[in-house]
């Protein structure tokens, strides 16, 4: 049965403060008409700290649409493989462990997809089947887990590495002048996870029902108006309302399995913003501290879109992770307005009685970027059962 393993999460090394954010919208825009308006919703995010690909002074300089895009290429090259590198260490897998690939992200478009890249460069077999997800949004997240989840059902001995790389603040634009353009710019940030789906044994949520929902007539609530100068974030005030629909279709999904969405014993939720989980857990009944780990995404890392649900799982597993057989959900909310709704137990690790794959855990220099490609391509390696 499919398991949802241990996240890699990294984030990029430039840190802007919730205090030099409030300061910057002060300077940048001192005669906007709704600029408290602004600095209030920026400031009510909760969010204390965001990481940046780029130093904040070139973040807010826009070179142009092309310039952006290979900067995202480079960027997602040469800081993705060590990420990779620990998540299939966490699995206790390799490269060549790996049947398919899902590659997560909105924030740059490639082709080839990055998934190409990953398997020349990292060496995946050949044969790895690649699954490029880029118009979901901060649903993408959710989105992999399910799809993976669906893959490993109907190939019960296979794994799949999932990858997101989220550099929000390459979207940044100064033109945008909006209030929801303003909030947004206090509220994103960058990011990259990699986690694997492991077919057989694993440690983590062992996968057993997932779900979709579309709430109808809100396609222009969450959007990219795509032009010249790029990808324009566009965020309709009416988005956390959703909750009054979403939360009922969770509840719908869950029930022909037996399961009491609102009586779980974890919840890892997409950190839209906190109103958003406010809203859920209102509609579900549920505490606050119901949704700790997505609030501490959000507190210190901001809206990191579909690498959010990861960064949550990973919190949970430092905390030591629930008893054995606890069930859970994970959530992400996009675009569309999409769900995406995964329900699972608690697994933990089982004796080892096999050989670790040669590859397990193994760095392999990403740190330098992609090392060079194989000569020739490595045979399936024996994974443990954990």
């Amino acid at each position: 049965m499919a398991t949802l393993c241990r996240p890699e999460v990294a984030v990029p090394e430039h840190v802007v403060t919730a205090e030099e954010t409030l300061d910057l919208a002060r300077t940048l825009h001192a005669g906007h008409p709704q600029l408290e308006l602004a600095l209030r919703l920026i400031a009510n995010t909760g969010v204390r700290t965001r990481h940046l690909v780029r130093p904040l002074e070139e973040t807010l300089r826009h070179p142009g649409f092309e310039e952006r895009n290979l900067r995202y290429e480079k960027e997602a090259k040469r800081r993705l493989p060590e990420v990779i590198d620990r998540a299939l260490a966490h699995a206790r897998l390799g490269t060549a462990d790996i049947d398919m690939i899902v590659y997560v992200s909105c924030t740059g478009f490639m082709m080839p997809s990055m998934t190409a890249h990953l398997i020349n460069g990292m060496g995946f077999r050949s044969d790895t089947r690649q699954l490029p997800v880029s118009q979901l949004g901060c649903a993408g997240g959710g989105a992999a887990v399910n799809r993976a989840h669906d893959f490993v059902t109907a190939y019960p001995d296979r794994n799949v590495l999932i990858v997101a790389c989220e550099f929000c603040s390459l979207l940044y634009q100064p033109t945008d002048l909006g209030v929801g353009s303003l909030l947004s710019n206090g509220l994103f940030g960058d990011a990259m996870a990699a986690v694997v789906v492991r077919g057989q044994g694993g440690h983590g949520i062992r996968l057993e029902h997932n779900g979709s929902h579309l709430v109808p007539g809100t396609e222009d609530w969450i959007s990219y108006a795509v032009r010249d100068t790029g990808f324009h974030f566009q965020l309709d005030k009416r988005v956390p309302g959703t909750m009054a629909v979403l939360a009922p279709a969770m509840r719908r999904m869950a029930a022909p399995f037996a399961w009491d969405i609102t009586g779980l014993d974890f919840y890892l939720v997409h950190a839209g913003g906190p109103r958003i989980l406010d809203d859920l857990g209102r509609q579900l009944g549920l505490p606050p501290e119901t949704f700790r780990h997505s609030r501490a995404t959000l507190t210190e890392r901001g809206n990191i879109a579909s690498a959010v649900v990861f960064d949550a799982l990973d919190r949970l597993f430092t905390e030591g992770g629930p008893p054995p057989g606890a069930r859970g959900l994970l959530a992400g909310f996009g675009p569309g307005i999409t769900a995406e709704i995964a329900l699972g137990h608690w697994s933990v690790p089982a004796p080892v009685t096999g050989a670790v794959s040669a590859e397990a855990g193994a760095l392999t220099g990403a740190a330098a970027g992609f090392p060079a490609p194989r000569e020739q391509e490595p045979p399936r390696g024996a994974a443990v059962v954990v």
